[in-house]
């Protein structure tokens, strides 16, 4: 198959390079979420101001500085699926970040798992395409090789109960069948998203630290599918309070 034909070529025909300047004082550490609906109530909560931006057909995307504890961080809006997270990030690393923490919402193939809980997810399922243009062919990808012990502490100190385990990347949402749900579960995964594998192996061939935690949504793992708070309105103050562990995390590992 074609996937499997992967060029470890570090030159492209358009590199990250060509479209976007490094940024002068770039903040070495890029904490990041996906819901606008969040993105929007933390920018002005936590002061931030404008630094750079990214631009596709979709419009203007907005990289902000914040300061937390007395740290600055930057803070983006990540992009919904593969490509359009990693074509982003390209351009955010080349303006000069050096980790990446990221945080979203994902469907729960486990309804053990309680709406918006939190999930550390220690390896991605490749069904997507994206990863297989950074990395080699496989099923598999070890993701959060950094961080976990950190985070896990913040967590416990705050109170929050996670699960651990495999998370499922996939590029087609209306195409999660039953049958690919129970095989899925039968490779171990517990929740299903569209950046992680990818975003994961983008990191790994920039030579980007990374960090991923989600945050439960719609849950897959019974006949009838459940949105439960997959909007992103819904219980929009606990997802605020979930997305501000990613700013401790931010300060605990950042010098």
């Amino acid at each position: 198959m074609l996937l499997h034909q992967y060029d470890e070529a570090r030159q492209a025909v358009i590199d990250p390079c060509m479209t976007v300047k490094q940024v002068e004082n770039f903040p070495e550490t890029v904490v990041s979420v996906f819901s606008h609906q969040l993105f929007s109530s933390l920018v002005p909560l936590l002061g931030g101001e404008k630094i750079a931006e990214t631009h596709d057909v979709d419009g203007d995307w907005p990289v902000y500085a914040v300061n937390y504890k007395g740290k600055t961080f930057a803070f983006y809006k990540a992009r919904l699926g593969a490509p359009a997270c990693v074509g982003c990030f390209e351009e955010v690393i080349a303006m000069g970040a050096k980790r990446i923490l990221l945080t979203g919402n994902c469907g729960v193939l486990d309804s053990r798992i309680r709406d918006c809980g939190i999930i550390l997810p220690t390896r991605a399922i490749r069904e997507e395409g994206t990863s297989y243009h950074y990395k080699s062919a496989a099923e598999y990808i070890d993701v959060n090789r950094k961080y976990l012990p950190e985070f896990k502490e913040i967590l416990e100190r705050y109170g929050y109960s996670y699960t651990e385990g495999t998370t499922w990347t996939t590029d087609a949402f209306f195409r999660e069948t039953p049958k690919k749900v129970a095989e899925r579960k039968r490779m171990g995964a517990i929740c299903v998203e569209m950046e992680c594998a990818a975003m994961q192996a983008l990191c790994d061939f920039r030579g980007v630290e990374f960090f991923q935690y989600l945050y439960a949504g719609d849950n897959l793992d019974q006949p009838d599918w459940d949105p439960r708070s997959l909007s992103g309105n819904a219980r929009l103050d606990d997802k605020q309070k979930i997305a501000l562990l990613a700013f401790e995390l931010a300060w605990a590992v950042t010098p």
